[in-house]
């Protein structure tokens, strides 16, 4: 039997899909083929007059360019995915875009369990055998920086969720974002006249905090006492923390059961309800009210708010009932 390996050695293992020499090759030939791209068609499109004719060839060259930005951030991972979460929005970027980018979210790939067991093991400091009664091998999801598995503490009779880090994921994902500055810096010289760069050294800042998800769990205790205090029901689900299970690379919370929103008009359609009938448009209602008071609580009141509702981040309970989830990225308004 070969001998286990131990954390440091996992660690070095999984820190990147390649080595930061290697995804930086890999990003400067992709980046430079959606680039050189986009340039030859600007050279065709204005060579044709007729304007319905120019919309539908750049429609089909957002289409051409989305496929490649999937295949690159897909294959990448790391901080590619955040990449494709905050260009994946309609305000954003192409419609063609986003169409194909929403479909990446909490479509990580996922660290393997043995090095799971080992990050959290040592998070914790107990062994998984002393601290769950069950532990599911497979996860929940994984995103960019964690992925989550559910769970049953001993003695108990509801389940939780575990959030774990993956391991070398920090030193990877700034291996991205310098990669990425040193493009928003070629591309403001080029061809765009708004300050690219100083967007991705906030993007560096504010990713940067999510490694810490004790800051992480606090925030989703502050928010969740704030909307269960302040309310007769609260507008959104928040999970529970178990604040004697927090570190920096794993924590311990709630499990909350519901449908992705991306699935819910899959769900509709399986359940046998018209998506264009009363019923449908009455949950979507029901969802879109309960998203509003929150936030709307969250910034006018609190003046502390949840800042990453994408929708993978949202789940449908019983009652169309919402679940926010993922509270890595918080702010303080400005107009409490």
């Amino acid at each position: 039997m070969p001998p286990l390996l131990d954390f440091k050695d996992i660690q070095e293992k999984l820190s990147t899909q390649f080595r930061p020499w290697q995804r930086s090759f890999q990003f400067w030939v992709r980046a430079a083929d959606i680039y050189t791209g986009y340039k030859v068609f600007q050279l065709r499109v204005s060579l044709v007059k007729d304007e319905e004719k120019q919309e539908a060839m750049w429609e089909g060259q957002h289409e051409l360019a989305a496929e490649k930005i999937y295949a690159m951030c897909s294959d990448l991972g790391g901080f590619f995915l955040k990449v494709a979460q905050i260009i994946g929005k309609p305000d954003l970027a192409p419609a063609a875009w986003v169409r194909r980018l929403v479909t990446l979210y909490d479509r990580a790939p996922a660290t393997p369990f043995d090095a799971v067991k080992l990050v959290l093991e040592k998070e914790l400091g107990r062994s998984i055998e002393d601290i769950f009664e069950r532990f599911d091998v497979e996860p929940l999801g994984s995103a960019s920086i964690a992925q989550v598995h559910r769970a049953r503490l001993k003695g108990d009779k509801s389940d939780v969720v575990v959030k774990v880090q993956h391991p070398g994921v920090q030193d990877l994902m700034m291996t991205d974002i310098h990669n990425l500055q040193a493009f928003a810096l070629y591309m403001q010289k080029t061809d765009i006249k708004f300050d690219l760069f100083s967007v991705t050294k906030e993007m560096e800042k504010q990713i940067g905090y999510e490694f810490d998800f004790t800051r992480e769990a606090n925030a989703m205790e502050r928010i969740r006492q704030f909307l269960y205090e302040n309310n007769k029901t609260s507008p959104v689900l928040v999970p529970r923390v178990l604040k004697d299970m927090v570190s920096r690379r794993a924590f311990v919370m709630e499990y909350m059961d519901g449908i992705p929103i991306l699935n819910l008009g899959d769900e509709i359609a399986k359940r046998g309800i018209n998506p264009g009938g009363k019923i449908a448009a009455a949950a979507k209602q029901n969802i879109l009210k309960s998203l509003t008071l929150a936030y709307g609580q969250m910034i006018l009141k609190s003046g502390f708010f949840h800042a990453d509702p994408h929708p993978g981040n949202i789940l449908i309970s019983k009652g169309s009932k919402v679940a926010l989830l993922d509270y890595g990225q918080v702010r303080i308004s400005q107009i409490s």
